[in-house]
C-alpha cells in the first residue's frame, strides 16, 4: 500500500470525511479564541466552562432537545455564577472557578448515573467525534461561525483588552462588557469542541494551540494565523492516527497538539531550548577563544 492509499483510505468512509471536516472546524475557532484565553491568563476559566456544561448536556437529552442548546445555557450559568460569587464575597476568583466548575461538573456526572437512557452518554466526557451525525455537524459549523465571527468583528477591542484592560476603558470601551463577550464566545466554543473531544479534554483545544503560538511570535496578529494553522494540521494528524491505530480519535487529537507543543517549546527558532543552547554555548565558545 503506498502512502497515497493510506491518506485516500479513510476518506472513502463518510464518517471519516465528517470526523475531519468537523474537528477542523473546532480547532480553528478554539484555536484562534485560545490566543486571547492565553495572553488574559484564563486558561482555569476556560478548563471551568468546559466542565461546567455537562449537565446542560444531560438535561437537554431528557426534552429531547440538541445538545448545544443545554451546553450553552450552562455554559453561560456557570460564568455568571462565576461572576456573581467573586463581586459579592472575598473568595478568591481561582477558589470561586474551582467550586463552580466541579460542582456543575459532578451535577452532570450524577444525571448522567440516574438518567436512563439508550444513548450511551459517556461520549460527552469522553467525545466520539467518528459517531456525529450530518446533524451535529450543522450545529457545530453554526455555533463555529458565529465564536469565529464575533471574535474576528471585535479583534481590536479584545486585543485591547487583553493586553491594557485600563488603556481600553481610558478611550471608552467597557472592559466589563469585552470581559463578558469573550466568556460567552468561550461558553459557544467549549460546545462547539465538546463532541469532538469530549468535555474532559476541551480544556486542551482552548489552551494548546495559542500557547504553542505564543513560543512562536511576539506578535498577536500572527498568533491569530499560527495558532488554528498548527491545530488544524494536528487534528487531521490525529485523525488520521486514531483510524490507522484504532484508538480514541479525541485523545490522539490532543495528544499531537501537545506533542506539537513540546517539539516548538524545544526546537522552536526563537524560543526553543535546543536553539537558546546552542546559541549560549557558542557565545561562550567564542568568547573564550
Amino acid at each position: 500500500m503506498t502512502l497515497l492509499d493510506l491518506l485516500l483510505e479513510p476518506l472513502s468512509y463518510d464518517f471519516m470525511v465528517r470526523a475531519l471536516v468537523t474537528t477542523v472546524v473546532a480547532a480553528v475557532v478554539c484555536a484562534v479564541l485560545s490566543c486571547w484565553l492565553v495572553l488574559i491568563g484564563w486558561s482555569l476559566l476556560g478548563d471551568a466552562v468546559s466542565h461546567a456544561v455537562l449537565p446542560g448536556v444531560v438535561i437537554a437529552y431528557v426534552f429531547g432537545l440538541p445538545f448545544g442548546v443545554g451546553a450553552v445555557v450552562f455554559g453561560f450559568l456557570a460564568v455568571g455564577l462565576i461572576g456573581a460569587i467573586r463581586s459579592t464575597s472575598r473568595v478568591k476568583e481561582d477558589a470561586v472557578i474551582g467550586i463552580v466548575f466541579t460542582t456543575l461538573f459532578a451535577l452532570g456526572l450524577v444525571l448522567i448515573s440516574v438518567v436512563p437512557s439508550q444513548t450511551d452518554l459517556n461520549h460527552i466526557i469522553f467525545g466520539n467525534i467518528l459517531g456525529i451525525s450530518q446533524s451535529d455537524q450543522l450545529q457545530i459549523g453554526v455555533l463555529a461561525a458565529v465564536a469565529l465571527v464575533v471574535l474576528l468583528v471585535k479583534r481590536r477591542d479584545l486585543t485591547l483588552y487583553a493586553f491594557d484592560p485600563v488603556h481600553a476603558h481610558a478611550i471608552g470601551l467597557s472592559p466589563r462588557r469585552l470581559g463578558g463577550l469573550l466568556l460567552g464566545v468561550l461558553a459557544l466554543t467549549a460546545v462547539v469542541a465538546l463532541q469532538v473531544v469530549g468535555v474532559i479534554l476541551v480544556v486542551a483545544m482552548l489552551i494548546i494551540p495559542g500557547a504553542t503560538a505564543y513560543l512562536l511570535t511576539d506578535r498577536f496578529t500572527r498568533m491569530l494565523w499560527i495558532a488554528p494553522l498548527l491545530s488544524a494540521t494536528s487534528s487531521v494528524i490525529g485523525i488520521y492516527l486514531s483510524y490507522w491505530l484504532d484508538a480514541a480519535s479525541g485523545g490522539l487529537v490532543v495528544v499531537t497538539q501537545g506533542v506539537t507543543f513540546g517539539l516548538v517549546h524545544l526546537f522552536g527558532p526563537r524560543r526553543g531550548l535546543v536553539p537558546t543552547y546552542l546559541a549560549s554555548w557558542s557565545r561562550r565558545a567564542v568568547a573564550n577563544g
